[in-house]
């Protein structure tokens, strides 16, 4: 099955279709470089077909005699490219109109075009990297901070492919040891005594575990974390998130209720992807709208991975505020005491009273004292002490996450059978399995629905 996706030479746009200044139409496959024969007039007059690997050429894409576009054209042999294939790439003005045009006559010209994801797929297939190289190829794509790219570049570079082989390898040799005491056991051959034996296993299932406990930091990086931003109606909530994303968002008027419905956006804070939900006050609805909003809001409450409550200190507390601290009583949540530029009216006795035992910081948004405060202490929550560093490898992939679970618990599993005394061929069963589940994340065990699932989260064109 997978065979088919090296078949025939594929062609796609590669960059988004828009006013820019660059597009680029790609061709890989065997009959890239005729196809390019046909539609390209080089300023030299030399063939595409004729040209060194890796040079670039001016010149135009012409359809018989009828002048398309004047662009630069990029000729890659095989095997030095991303697909292991012929990869010719025409860079020609953006637009919708040239682009679409010059896609049309490659694919006139013998190419077909490319499904999501089909050019990383023929590099996987050709071996020119491997599973868990190709889904950071995506992750590249997607990162939203730039701890985040990091952490996918160094997927990339075969970081953690390195960590599963090196894993893989160690269980082979257990393996090893435990199958030729199985076939020589008439000869009274034992490799390893049982105590070696337990030892290397538990080694193994230790460095699963290890890459297992790096999956939450992994998430946040690759997912990141939901954050509402909530109180009620005109205690400067869309001030906050304004202040915040360091632009001003939301609209901010000194009307109770400007906010109509929940506002998000993505900041990037201490390398954390922070979703930034700024919600409506929780109020009772007083019309359709009102109430439609404090539906959603609520909704983004109980869905939050942190809430920040916003208390106005230039007004006395209110029964409004105390309800809303009940109402969230049970979620982790700082307490954002603002506007600390106006006289206060909340005493610190106050405000105790309905804190809870939560932590609250002053900050005026308005003049954007004590946010750096309020940054640090949600990244050191969210983090809680375990920041990734630049050098860690981490489970970003919940596809990943599932079979070093497989992984860990086959392991477990041959460890008590050990200690069990239960038979070599029983702890040989269960350290293939483990050694399968590793298989599985780097694509040494194919599985053609995972690969599926995976390239069609890619665009056309990657």
């Amino acid at each position: 099955m997978g065979n088919m996706f090296l078949d025939g030479t594929i062609a796609a746009i590669s960059t988004p279709v828009g006013k820019s200044g660059i597009g680029i139409v790609r061709l890989s496959g065997k009959n890239a470089l005729s196809i390019a024969d046909k539609i390209f007039v080089s300023s030299n007059g030399r063939r595409p077909s004729q040209c060194p690997s890796h040079t670039l050429y001016y010149g135009r894409i012409v359809d018989k005699s009828e002048y398309i576009d004047e662009v630069l054209l990029g000729v890659m042999r095989a095997p030095r490219t991303y697909t292991r294939e012929d990869i010719i790439e025409i860079n020609c003005h953006s637009g919708i109109v040239v682009l679409k045009r010059i896609l049309e006559l490659v694919l006139k010209c013998g190419a077909r075009l490319g499904r999501p994801g089909e050019f990383t797929r023929r590099a996987y297939l050709s071996g020119r990297i491997d599973l868990a190289q190709a889904e950071a190829v995506l992750d590249v794509i997607n990162s939203q901070t730039k701890e985040a790219l990091n952490a996918a570049l160094g997927q990339l570079e075969g970081r953690l492919s390195g960590q599963i082989n090196a894993l893989r390898k160690n269980l082979l040799d257990i393996l090893t040891q435990i199958e030729a005491s199985i076939d020589f056991s008439d000869q009274d051959i034992e490799p390893n005594s049982l105590k070696e034996l337990l030892k290397k296993t538990e080694k193994a299932s230790q460095g699963v575990k290890e890459l297992l406990d790096t999956a939450d930091r992994g998430a946040i990086l690759r997912e990141g974390i939901t954050c509402v931003i909530c109180g009620k109606p005109n205690v400067g909530k869309s001030s906050l998130l304004n202040a915040l994303l360091k632009r001003d968002r939301a609209i901010v008027t000194p009307v109770p209720g400007t906010t109509r419905d929940t506002l998000e956006e993505t900041v990037d804070l201490c390398g954390i992807p922070l979703r930034l939900i700024d919600t409506a006050g929780i109020i009772r609805g007083r019309d359709l709208a009102e109430k439609e909003a404090v539906k959603r809001s609520r909704k983004a409450l109980k869905e939050a991975g942190l809430l920040l409550l916003v208390l106005d200190t230039s007004r006395k507390l209110s029964s409004q505020d105390t309800a809303i601290c009940r109402y969230i009583s049970d979620r982790p949540a700082f307490v954002v005491l603002n506007k600390q530029d106006l006289p206060a009216k909340i005493s610190r006795n106050e405000a105790d009273k309905v804190l809870a035992g939560r932590k609250a910081l002053s900050v005026s948004a308005l003049c954007g004292t004590g946010l750096d405060r309020l940054e640090r202490e949600i990244a050191g929550f969210i983090w809680q002490g375990k920041a990734a560093s630049c050098s860690e490898i981490l489970i970003t992939n919940i596809r990943h996450q599932e079979a070093l679970k497989k992984a860990w618990r086959s392991l477990k599993r041959a460890i008590k059978a050990v200690k069990m005394s239960r038979g070599a061929e029983i702890v040989a069963l269960d350290i293939k399995e483990a050694q399968k589940s590793l298989g599985e994340i780097i694509g040494e065990i194919r599985c053609e629905d995972v690969l599926e699932r995976i390239f069609s989260q890619f665009c056309i064109g990657k």
